[in-house]
């Protein structure tokens, strides 16, 4: 039997030393207004329960964006102050935050330096937009919204219709119903 003692709210100690290291990982988590609330909201604490720092990265420090359905989130970084070679992760959710984001050059180059470095990069339904303004999949299966399919195919992405498309750093799904499988596929790359 196990010593009591030894597990906190059913984690052991091995389980909590392994979270405290993680701890120092950060994941950048791209926000700006009118974002899909549940693509933020639940990668957000998803990545927070197994161990990792969530830094919620905008244009702005500190400024309040706003959820298409009305969520506020406070951004803790610019993303121009981000350092790629800080996080293990990015992760890019959709909604209409992707078009804005995608017209921001420290957005645009803050997913292609994660990508020179072959970090972890997740866009989720309409995220995929920032992977084709940044020019990092040619060649590469994809998948996001239906609705931008044809973006995806024109930047030379292998579109596919499926929960989620893993192609090495890469991991991309379609909608918030993914986001489960999404969120699973981040973390077996992260953890590998």
């Amino acid at each position: 039997m196990k010593n009591p003692d030894k597990i906190i709210c059913g984690y052991n100690d091995r389980k909590i030393a392994q979270q405290e290291n993680k701890m120092t990982e950060k994941i950048f988590l791209l926000i700006e207004n009118e974002y899909r609330d549940e693509e933020v909201i639940y990668p957000y604490y998803r990545f927070k329960d197994a161990g990792y720092e969530v830094k919620i990265a905008g244009p702005e420090k500190g400024k309040q964006y706003r959820g298409k359905y009305g969520t506020f989130l406070k951004s803790d970084l610019a993303v121009s102050e981000a350092n790629p070679d800080d996080a293990a992760a990015l992760i890019i959710p959709g909604g209409y935050a992707p078009d804005k984001m995608r017209i921001n050059k420290d957005m645009v180059d803050l997913v292609k330096k994660m990508n020179l470095l072959q970090k972890v990069i997740g866009a989720i339904c309409h995220g995929g937009w920032m992977l084709a303004e940044a020019d990092i999949i040619k060649g590469k299966k994809v998948t996001g919204y239906i609705s931008i399919a044809t973006d995806l195919k024109n930047a030379g992405g292998e579109y596919l219709d499926k929960e989620v498309v893993v192609d090495g750093n890469i991991v991309t799904s379609r909608k918030p119903d993914d986001l489960p499988a999404f969120c699973r596929a981040i973390l077996k790359l992260i953890e590998v």
